[in-house]
Formats: C-alpha cells, structure tokens, sequence
C-alpha cells in the first residue's frame, strides 16, 4: 500500500497528522481509520468472491489482476509457447539499431536477416536522411481574377 512513499514523506504525514489532530485524538483518528481500511478490504474480498462464485467453476482460476492490460500481457507472453519461439526469433535491440544507422547514415556493422551481403550498400553511397531535400520547382501561377469568379 505505501510502496511509492519514501521516509521523508511519511514523516511529514506524521508531523501533520500531530498538528491537524492534537497529541490527544490522534490515537483515535488511527484507530477510525485502520477499521475502515479493514472494512473496504473486507468488502473487496466478498465482492471478489460474489464475482468468483457467479462466474462457475470454469473461471476458479480467474485473477482480477489480469484486468489490467500489462498484466495480461506479460502472462501471455510468458505462459504461451508460440509467443516465446517469436520473441526468441525477434531481437528488437538489433532491429532498432540497424535503424538508428540508417537514420544516421551509417552502415550497420551486424548482417541484416534474410539480406544478402553484397545487397548491403557501401558507406556513403546512400541518400543522406538527415539533409532537406530540394524544394521542387515552382509552376508559375495564373493571376487572379476577381471579375471572373
């Protein structure tokens, strides 16, 4: 629950929580606030099991984690064979630096997959990515004539 609050942060909450509330009643507010937490989570958990017991018994494994898109990701390309022999086949590190070479003009210094080494260009020799192209020529362009229109 307090994964993303760091010591600094949780002091502050402490010395405004003192402040707001009073040495007195502070105990109190976090023992109110403790019991609600506990409630919400109670609530949580029955309405999970409410889901859990409508769906049938072929949903018993069904995670609500697995709601949330990267969540469902990640365990599908994990758990899917298929998926792994692709990702294993893919190198997207490689994939991305050839384009970076190319953008930059340069030639890459790894063979492309399924290429030919002599269909690789030599250095220099291809267009240069990075200059404007030239403007193309402009047609000259027939007056305007408002009394035509």
């Amino acid at each position: 629950m307090f994964n993303d609050i760091g010591a600094l942060e949780l002091v502050t909450i402490v010395v405004l929580a003192i402040l707001v509330f009073g040495p007195d009643k502070l105990p109190k507010v976090i023992q109110d606030v403790s019991g609600f937490i506990r409630k919400i989570r109670a609530f949580s958990d029955n309405a999970k099991q409410d889901i859990r017991s409508e769906l049938g018994p072929e949903f018993k494994d069904f995670e609500f984690e697995d709601l949330n898109p990267k969540t469902f990701i990640r365990k599908q390309l994990t758990e899917n064979e298929d998926l792994r022999e692709l990702r294993g086949s893919f190198d997207l590190r490689k994939e991305l630096n050839e384009v970076t070479d190319a953008v930059n003009g340069r030639e890459s210094d790894l063979p492309r997959a399924g290429a030919a080494p002599s269909a690789t260009p030599a250095a220099g020799t291809g267009p240069d990515l990075l200059k404007k192209p030239a403007a193309p020529a402009q047609e000259p362009r027939t007056p305007f004539d408002a009394d035509a229109t």
